[in-house]
């Protein structure tokens, strides 16, 4: 399997996510520049950090970089795509999922463990292929402070009905609405999420709670 991990000016967590790939899973990581093109690959990541510095709003300069565009083709070709904190806001300035990431209600940042808990529905992503036996509470750093998920109310119903919310906070802590932690498309091959699960795959801090993402998504 291989996998392109796209690096904007001011990502920060590429390396994070493309070395859990390689380590726990063996597949071939590719880092894009956000100039190139992503070439022949079986999933793209969109990693966290402050693409182009945030200016505008979170991902709205990414969006239009010239990785982006070869990303939304992949995408609408069926192509495997993962957004994880500043790229699940690329993600939805792109249009690939629905609504928008906004300042927390605190108007802080926010850096601290979550506790999370897995969405089941009968079509959702926990549900693909085989039942999923999951744990009632698990936990994901979260490092943001424009993390709050809003949406119109057609467009969280529906994301309720069709089985696309991944993840939802135990405790909210930016004010999203239904708790929402992380969505998936309707075929749930584009993944968008606030919490890092990466960084809890660490064998020597006995974080391994993201194991429990990885595993599922890299089967589907």
């Amino acid at each position: 399997m291989k996998a392109s991990v796209i690096t904007f000016p001011g990502s920060n967590c590429d390396k994070d996510v493309g070395s859990v790939l390689e380590e726990f899973y063996g597949i071939k990581v590719t880092y894009v520049w956000h100039k190139e093109l992503i070439e022949k690959t079986d999933l793209v990541v969109l990693p966290g950090g402050f693409s182009y510095g945030d200016y505008l709003r979170c991902g709205a300069m990414a969006r239009f970089s010239p990785a982006m565009e070869s990303v939304i083709q992949f995408a609408k070709q069926g192509g495997k795509v993962l957004g994880i904190c500043n790229g699940f806001q690329i993600l939805t300035e792109a249009g690939l999922l629905p609504g928008a990431l906004t300042h927390n209600l605190s108007l802080q940042y926010i850096c601290s463990d979550s506790a999370l808990e897995a969405v089941e529905h009968d079509s959702g992503f926990w549900n693909q292929n085989s039942k999923s036996n999951l744990p009632k509470s698990f936990n994901w750093p979260i490092a943001h402070g424009e993390g709050r998920y809003h949406a119109d109310e057609n467009t969280l119903k529906s994301l309720e009905e069709e089985g696309n919310v991944l993840v939802r906070y135990k405790v909210n802590p930016n004010g999203s609405k239904n708790d929402i932690a992380g969505i998936t498309s309707s075929n749930k091959r584009i993944v968008g999420m606030m919490p890092h699960p990466e960084r809890a795959m660490n064998t020597f801090t006995d974080s391994m709670d993201g194991k429990l993402f990885f595993d599922k998504f890299l089967s589907i």
